[in-house]
């Protein structure tokens, strides 16, 4: 039987609710416990097509809408947000099963990047250049893209969904998201959320489903004038060249591998104490996780007796347990890349310092690992782990460390720890990435641009960058 606790599944399209009737339907699981939340209705071209119908019409509306007016639906959603904020919280830790303070924390940050854009709203500038002609006028303008397709993962369902829908309604534009398969319950809360907020029907569509489907079915239709994913870099690069061939400009917030550089001048101990949480926050899966540490020779012994210490005292469990600090994976693909990951690391040579293995057999949880003395050709050391996995490495050579650390093709959030400030310099200027944090993992600002270079993608999310992402420019000449 469906949970109680959860959300009525459906397609949101034209401002309507169309369930699972007369539609495939597949289960969205607890991955706790493995329990059955709900079955999720998939979109059928029927369906696609009248989204897309529905998104084109309603952005000829949006687009003309006063951005004061935007704003204030965006703004009024915000607050019916807050005022559903443990249901939010709820349908987290359901899905995804992170622990509660995690999924407060997520909605938080959701309902902060929505306030950020709706404020925006209201300061997208032109500007006036001087003609060349005598009584003329040379006027540059900001205008909406147009009707946009998104697309989300489930490590951060509601903030990767919330922030996409935020900036582009801000901006003027219509959206169609996609919510993985795993997590669809918060992004039609959110969908619910702004059309109780008055946002016209069509201004938002959600559609559940295959995603390979409905990617290849909006993406190849020329209505849709922009895409927007976040997600594994091997499906954005599907994604890109689909839209590539409608010349379809494309946000890529791919996948991550980020070193961390501790330094024999950091504070171990205050290294080690944000570093703990922030590599098992959300069981390792996010795609800024602190995963390749490289830890000068002086302090190594100690940052690894310290940080498996650490590791060792972290309770895995239910995420409804207030004493939880680490729930489940999110699916099974998830447990089999731990095993397969870990198992080749150990066949390379690696040290299992803790962990390594399933706890129980209901549901996905798996103890929060450490491993040293992992070779740079292991898998693990090439593949985004997206898990409870943290490696630990040994460097002397502060080049060295460099090197490695920009060795791989991603380059999304890289981390150094140091009180030198010649150092903090240099590892800020020659870490290849797009977030670079010295003495923090905080990269949590709206107001800031989240985004990465190289296979990490392009394009940036929040910030003025984020809404910049879904306007084009205008240049009319009068003479």
């Amino acid at each position: 039987m469906p949970s109680p606790e959860y959300v009525p599944l459906y397609q949101w399209i034209n401002g309507e609710r169309l369930s699972g009737a007369g539609r495939e339907t597949s289960p969205v699981i607890n991955p706790f416990n493995g329990d059955l939340l709900g079955e999720m209705p998939h979109a059928t071209d029927a369906d696609l097509e009248a989204a897309l119908q529905s998104s084109q019409r309603a952005f000829r509306q949006w687009r003309k809408t006063p951005a004061w007016e935007r704003s204030a639906i965006i703004l009024k959603a915000v607050e019916l947000m807050r005022e559903r904020f443990e249901q939010f919280v709820t349908i987290l830790t359901l899905e995804v099963g992170k622990p509660l303070a995690e999924a407060r924390m997520e909605m938080g940050l959701t309902i902060d990047s929505m306030i950020w854009a709706g404020e925006e709203a209201k300061r997208i500038y032109g500007r006036t250049v001087e003609s060349r002609l005598p009584h003329g006028r040379a006027i540059i303008s900001r205008e909406p893209i147009g009707p946009v397709a998104a697309f989300a993962p489930w490590n951060v369902p509601a903030l990767l969904t919330g922030r996409k829908i935020a900036a582009a309604l801000a901006a003027g534009c219509s959206m169609i998201i996609k919510p993985s398969e795993e997590t669809p319950g918060s992004c039609l809360l959110i969908a619910q959320a702004f059309a109780d907020a008055g946002l016209p029907a069509g201004v938002l569509n959600v559609v559940l489903g295959d995603p390979a489907h409905i990617s290849r079915t909006l993406i190849s239709s020329p209505v849709i004038r922009k895409v927007s994913f976040t997600g594994p870099t091997p499906v954005g690069k599907e994604l890109a060249a689909l839209a590539a061939e409608q010349v379809t400009p494309v946000t890529m917030e791919l996948g991550g591998h980020a070193p961390v550089i501790v330094c024999d001048d950091a504070d171990i101990d205050a290294v080690v104490a944000a570093s703990v949480p922030n590599k098992f926050f959300n069981a390792g899966a996010s795609c800024i996780a602190p995963t390749r540490f490289y830890v000068q020779d002086a302090v190594h012994d100690a940052f690894v007796e310290k940080f498996t210490t650490a590791t060792k005292a972290i309770r895995v469990g239910d995420g409804f347990d207030p004493a939880t600090q680490m729930g489940p994976l999110a699916n099974a693909r998830r447990l089999a890349a731990m095993d397969r990951l870990i198992a080749d690391a150990l066949g390379h040579g690696a040290i299992l310092a803790t962990g390594g293995k399933r706890i129980g057999d209901d549901g996905f949880l798996f103890e929060p690992t450490v491993l040293l003395n992992v070779p740079e050709d292991a898998q693990i050391m090439n593949d985004e782990p997206f898990g409870p996995v943290a490696i630990i490495s040994r460097f002397s050579d502060m080049d060295d460390a460099i090197e490695k650390a920009n060795r791989l093709p991603f380059g999304l959030a890289a981390y150094a720890f140091t009180s030198n400030t010649t150092r903090a310099q240099t590892l800020s200027d020659e870490l290849e990435s797009g977030m670079v944090g010295i003495n923090t993992y905080y990269f949590g600002m709206p107001e800031a641009p989240f985004g990465g270079v190289k296979q990490s993608g392009y394009g940036s999310e929040n910030g003025t960058e984020g809404i910049d992402a879904y306007l084009v420019t205008k240049f009319t000449h009068q003479g």
